[in-house]
C-alpha cells in the first residue's frame, strides 16, 4: 500500500517517516511541504539518508491522491482541510494530526480555534485513540489523531471514569512535556536553549485547549467531567509525564485499582500497568508507542494519584497515526510499532 505525508519537515513528520520505513505493508510514495519544496527528505532529515531520498513536492492533493492509498496530514489546524475533503471524496483513508476533527462539538472547537472549517465532516471523523475507539477507527476513513497531552491524561483516567468511581468535579491533570512538543518551527524566546534549559514553566493554566479533548473523551466513558489542566514545559527533548488527581467515591486500595486497570488494558498492546508501589518515569516510553501507567492513593484519604508517561512524538503523534492506519487497513495493529523504548 502507498502512503503520502503532508508536512514531512516537522518532528512528527520525520517520526512518521521513520516508523513507516519499518512497516512491512506500506511504502512512502509522496511527501508534500512548503518551505522545503525541491529538497530531498534526506537533506531535511540527514538521518534518513539512503533510506528516504524522495523530493519534497509542493502540497498537491491531486498528485497525492493519484499515487497514494492513505494520506497523513501533519499540518496546522485549518490548513489541510480542503485537501482532506478532496482525499475523502476520492475514497482515500485520511489521518489528520491537527485539531480540526478531534472535537465533536462545533461550539467547543470555536471556543479555542475560531470558526470551524468543515463542520459537515465531523460526523465521519473518529477520535483516533484505539484504546477507546478501536472498532470505530476500523470502520472510518477519517481518523482525528488526539493531542499528545490528552492521550496521556485520558489513558491515565479512563478506567476510573468508565467505572464511575471518581467525583467528576475534582479532576486535576498536571502534565510536563519535552520541548519537541512545540514543533520544529516555534521560534519564540521560551524555546531557545539558554531560556528553556534549567527552567520549568507552567503555561495556559486552566484554559489550555487540550482540556476539551479530555472532557469529551472521559465524559463519553461515564459521567460528564470538567478537567482542570495545567501543562508545563520542561527542559528535555521529548516525552510527557502526566500526574492526574481524582477523588474516589468509595474507599479502595491501590491493589484494587491496579486490578481494574489491568483488566481495562488487558488486551492493549501498547499500555503497560505498573506493579503496586512503582510509578513510571518519562524515559520509560522514550522512542516507543507505549504508555506506562502507575498509581497510588494518598494514605487516609480517597485521593488517587495516577502517573502516565508517553513519548509525545510517537504515542502522542506519529505512532498513534500508524496504529490507526493498521486498524483501518486490516494490518496487524502492532505492525511497524514493536520497537522497544530507547535507553538511556
Amino acid at each position: 500500500m502507498n502512503v503520502g505525508i503532508f508536512g514531512v519537515s516537522g518532528y512528527g513528520g520525520v517520526e512518521l517517516c521513520r516508523l513507516l520505513l519499518g512497516h512491512p505493508e506500506v511504502r512512502i510514495t509522496y511527501v508534500g511541504g512548503h518551505a522545503t519544496v525541491g529538497q530531498p527528505v534526506s537533506q531535511i532529515h540527514p538521518q534518513l539518508r539512503g533510506q528516504l531520498d524522495l523530493l519534497v513536492e509542493a502540497s498537491d492533493p491531486k498528485a497525492a491522491i493519484e499515487r497514494c492509498d492513505f494520506l497523513f496530514f501533519s499540518l496546522e489546524s485549518k490548513v489541510g482541510v480542503p485537501w482532506i475533503r478532496e482525499a475523502l471524496e476520492a475514497g482515500r483513508k485520511v489521518f489528520d494530526f491537527s485539531a480540526d476533527f478531534r472535537l465533536s462539538s462545533v461550539e467547543a472547537y470555536q471556543r479555542h480555534y475560531g470558526e470551524h472549517p468543515a463542520p459537515d465532516l465531523l460526523a465521519q471523523a473518529v477520535y483516533g485513540l484505539p484504546e477507546l475507539h478501536r472498532d470505530a477507527v476500523r470502520a472510518t476513513s477519517l481518523a482525528a489523531l488526539p493531542g499528545c497531552y490528552p492521550t496521556s491524561a485520558i489513558l491515565a483516567l479512563a478506567p476510573l471514569a468508565q467505572a464511575r468511581m471518581i467525583h467528576t468535579d475534582f479532576l486535576v491533570v498536571d502534565s510536563k512535556s519535552g520541548i519537541s512538543g512545540a514543533g520544529r518551527t516555534k521560534w519564540a524566546l521560551n524555546y531557545h536553549f539558554p531560556e528553556a534549559n534549567e527552567r520549568v514553566a507552567a503555561y495556559s493554566p486552566g484554559v489550555h485547549r487540550h482540556a476539551s479533548e479530555m472532557d469529551q473523551e472521559l465524559g463519553l466513558l461515564g459521567e460528564p467531567v470538567s478537567v482542570t489542566f495545567t501543562p508545563h514545559l520542561i527542559p528535555m527533548t521529548r516525552g510527557i509525564l502526566t500526574t492526574a488527581y481524582a477523588l474516589l467515591k468509595e474507599d479502595a486500595t491501590p491493589a484494587e485499582l491496579l486490578g481494574r486497570y489491568a483488566d481495562f488494558y488487558a488486551d492493549e498492546p501498547f499500555v503497560e500497568v505498573m506493579p503496586e508501589g512503582e510509578l513510571p518515569a518519562s524515559k520509560y516510553a522514550h522512542g516507543s508507542n507505549r504508555c506506562f501507567i502507575g498509581l497510588t492513593i494518598q494514605p487516609g484519604t480517597r485521593k488517587v494519584i495516577v502517573v502516565s508517561v508517553i513519548d509525545n512524538l510517537i504515542k502522542g503523534q506519529a505512532g498513534a497515526g500508524v496504529q490507526c492506519m493498521n486498524l483501518m487497513c486490516g494490518f496487524d495493529e502492532t505492525a511497524g510499532l514493536t520497537g522497544a523504548p530507547v535507553w538511556p
